[in-house]
């Protein structure tokens, strides 16, 4: 069986393309402001650099202006908190960790959801987990901003066909067995839920346990319900039609013998979780790494609330003139 290899440079282009497109048409505006995302670095984590670098590149390259603040992480929730209220900045994120925990989370919670390109702050986690999908309903004219990572996954599967547009939007994962190896709360556990949300059986694989995400019941977009299971972590993985890693480990390699031959298989982790020679001998779809479809999905996120934060200036502008 012949392994076909995807490199996320070619998922992300498409997206790439669209962004470059709509920054065209928003700066073929003379008075139209450049979207501009600023970043916070506030440690010195050399991945950290590194994505940095990554992101300043492809920003230049569709016309985001990006501003990447090197600040002390005593100073970084002023820094936030500025940016906040900044009008010429449209978006906001911060190369975690910063000082770990329940502190780091303190800080994804202070980013404006108006400015959180990562989506990483309550408002938009809370909607994700309960399948709330609008900020604005019933207008419904505001889609809420979603992890980067855990996006990134899932236009790669729709990029590999495993969603199937034949089904009802919502349920276009069902019959699908999904096992994601990784349950952190910035990628793993969204990524279980918004495949679950989409129709999936998710078996979520983490040190010690297996949890079991699905669809609940009722309406087209109930949100997941979580069950535990007596399964072992290979037990899983011998069950599951496509397998996601994202173990921030080098000594980690999935067990490509207990796999199912045609698996397709995903790492979103910095380090190689699968052997390569290995993978490509059992899987029928094989995609290495994700990063440059994240950074696509962030720029994404970025030109949304840009056009949101536009369209309130403009009509908070209508309303002065309205009075005066």
């Amino acid at each position: 069986m012949a392994c076909k290899t995807y490199l996320a440079q070619g998922i992300a282009q498409r997206f790439s393309d669209e962004v470059r497109a709509d920054i065209a048409s928003i700066t073929a505006t003379p008075s139209a402001p450049r979207p501009t995302l600023v970043a916070f670095l506030a440690n010195t984590d050399p991945a950290a650099r590194t994505y940095a670098d990554w992101t300043a590149k492809a920003c230049s390259d569709v016309g985001v202006h990006f501003d990447l603040r090197v600040v002390e992480r005593t100073h970084l929730e002023d820094h936030i908190m500025d940016a906040n209220k900044d009008p010429a900045v449209h978006g906001t994120m911060v190369y975690y960790p910063v000082f770990g925990a329940g502190q780091d989370q303190y800080l994804q919670n202070i980013v404006s959801p108006a400015k959180d390109v990562e989506g990483l702050c309550h408002t938009y986690r809370y909607n994700m987990y309960h399948n709330v999908r609008f900020l604005d309903p019933p207008t419904n004219a505001e889609k809420c901003i979603i992890p980067c990572t855990p996006l990134a996954v899932v236009k790669v599967l729709e990029h590999l066909h495993v969603y199937n547009p034949m089904l009802p939007y919502g349920g276009r994962l069902y019959g699908k067995t999904i096992a994601v190896v990784n349950r952190s709360e910035v990628v793993g556990r969204p990524l279980a839920a918004l495949l679950a949300n989409d129709g999936a059986r998710v078996l979520s694989i983490d040190v010690g346990d297996v949890l079991e995400f699905h669809r609940g019941p009722g309406l087209q977009h109930q949100q997941h319900v979580v069950v535990e299971t007596s399964l072992s972590a290979k037990d899983a993985l011998k069950l599951a039609d496509v397998v996601i890693t994202g173990v921030p480990s080098p000594s980690y390699k999935a067990p490509v013998d207990v796999l199912k031959n045609g698996v397709v298989a995903i790492n979103f982790s910095s380090e190689k979780n699968f052997d390569a020679p290995a993978i490509k001998q059992r899987a029928s779809l094989y995609v290495p790494t994700v990063g440059k479809v994240t950074i696509a999905m962030l720029q994404r996120n970025l030109v949304r609330l840009y056009r949101y934060q536009m369209a309130k200036a403009a009509a908070a502008g209508q309303v002065q003139a309205k009075s005066e």
